[in-house]
């Protein structure tokens, strides 16, 4: 498969269009990308409730909003298209009991007309998808990343806490679900890794993500599931042992600037660890022959025998030429064998921002 993961970044569609692109090439299904349509299980594993989102300021460059955290968040407009935490509800185990009633299981993250249409859509070869808290992410959403790594260390009864609340949550949810319908895939976000390495390491890896994961894992792969994604930026080298170890099957964007090399972890784990990403965004600004180097490295044969899902490592830079977004394109496409682009065909539709 070849395919973009995530489009482009904030304002590189303006550069386009001063390039001279055309209405399909913005929206990117001129470029034919492979894709595998989705719908959720009909279960919901997350934060539910919480405050009604409110507005507190608008200007051009950002909006400064109240989420259901009750936190003050602030989206710069023209840079971004995730919002950006500025407090956080969470620095005692009285905080988190005030907040854990919206992760603790009730009845209504049950939908069961939700579920019934996932089993009809199975049916038309639709893949049907679960997410589950991050073990990572969801506390740094609650604590902020800072405090989350020191409780490692001072409050490690909290994060237990928080841990075994999204995993008591999130198997009761899934063991009703999966009574009517496979699940194809578990999915977990976390970004938990900056260039330098990751933020937690293999020992909390495995004192605090793996019972809970694996717990959840164990159930639906009982089940029949048989992929367990994350998505997590940065240079992941040193937990890949791990996040194997907590059930982990699939990873991306597998980011090339942060020392993610996918022909190396495909030596290193081979079947065991299927990827996703993986072709340095940044090679599509220097040109045609860094871009051919890139390709031919990652394309070879190795990873062209299974378990690769070739694409970008995220959002394709600003900055980047559309002349060279085409030939990376076509390039990609004459190494793999697959058909040249034609306008009869038309592939993955990005989401309008």
């Amino acid at each position: 498969m070849f395919v973009e993961l995530f489009g482009p970044l904030v304002g590189l569609e303006d550069e386009w269009r001063r390039q001279g692109a055309a209405p399909d090439e913005l929206d990117l299904t001129a470029f034919d990308w492979d894709y595998v349509e989705t719908i959720g299980g009909g279960g919901h594993t997350g934060l539910r409730g919480g405050r009604e989102r409110q507005v507190l300021r608008e200007t051009a460059e950002y909006r400064l909003e109240r989420d259901p955290l009750g936190r003050t968040v602030k989206l710069f407009k023209t840079a971004a298209t995730i919002a950006h935490p500025l407090d956080f509800p969470v620095r005692t185990m009285d905080d988190w009991r005030r907040v854990k009633p919206m992760y603790e299981f009730h009845e209504d993250r049950l939908d069961p007309a939700a579920v019934e249409a996932a089993r009809a859509a199975q049916r038309r070869g639709i893949l049907v998808v679960a997410g589950i808290p991050g073990a990572f992410n969801t506390p740094r959403e609650l604590m902020g990343e800072e405090a989350v790594c020191l409780a490692y260390y001072t409050q490690p009864e909290l994060l237990n806490d928080m841990l075994a609340t999204f995993a008591d949550t999130a198997v009761r949810v899934l063991e009703r679900v999966t009574e009517h319908v496979t699940l194809d895939q578990l999915s977990v976000h976390e970004d938990f890794a900056g260039k330098s390495g990751p933020m937690a390491g293999p020992r909390q890896i495995r004192q605090f993500f793996k019972p809970y994961l694996r717990r959840v894992w164990d159930l639906v792969s009982s089940r029949g599931t048989r992929v367990f994604q994350m998505d997590s930026d940065g240079n992941l080298n040193a937990v890949l042992d791990a996040l194997l170890e907590c059930g982990l099957t699939s990873i991306h964007p597998m980011e090339p600037a942060a020392g993610m090399d996918i022909v190396e972890v495909r030596r290193r784990f081979g079947p065991r660890l299927a990827v996703l990403g993986g072709i340095d965004k940044f090679a599509l600004k220097k040109g045609n022959r860094e871009i051919r180097r890139e390709l031919e490295h990652k394309m070879q044969p190795l990873m062209r025998a299974g378990g690769t899902v070739f694409g970008l490592d995220h959002r394709i830079p600003n900055g980047t030429p559309l002349a060279n977004y085409r030939y990376y394109v076509d390039l990609g496409r004459e190494i793999l064998g697959l058909p040249p682009r034609s306008p009869d065909r038309k592939g993955w539709r990005r989401m309008a921002f």
